[in-house]
């Protein structure tokens, strides 16, 4: 049982974890220790809130497949539960950052002295250019 927050968790069936051999430098224990964590989950059928499941699917994350499969990679540490942990979290956290609504964007317009400041600089920067020309005109 993993636990988002107060109200989300997700249950051990929906997400498949396998142990496979880290990549990498490590010696004797990378070579026959089976220490990495592949985490697959898939978000079309996870018992997530619609709305949830559409701000993941829309994100422009690698680890989200096509199809809506997460699958995340953990393989920083040496032992197999510490990975199983960081893997989980990974997930705890992009799913927390699927949970926040974006909040709607208010539209604003530069102000009249923003325009004119704009104006002015532009004005200064061209004759500045001007005085650099062999010819004055």
């Amino acid at each position: 049982m993993l636990k988002i927050n107060d109200h989300i968790s997700l249950g051990d069936d929906e997400f498949e974890i396998s142990a496979i051999r880290a990549q990498g430098a490590g010696g004797q224990n990378v070579n026959k220790v089976s220490s990495a964590i592949h985490l697959r989950f898939d978000i079309k059928t996870s018992s997530l809130p619609d709305a949830v499941k559409k701000r993941l699917l829309i994100l422009s994350d690698q680890r989200i497949t096509a199809d809506g499969v997460i699958i995340i990679k953990a393989q920083n540490h040496r032992t197999q539960d510490k990975n199983r942990n960081e893997a989980l979290a990974r997930l705890a956290g992009l799913i927390k950052g699927a949970l926040r609504t974006p909040r709607k964007r208010i539209p604003t317009r530069p102000s009249r002295a923003a325009k004119e400041k704009r104006m002015d600089s532009k004005k200064k920067r061209g004759s500045l250019k001007k005085l650099r020309s062999k010819h004055f005109d």
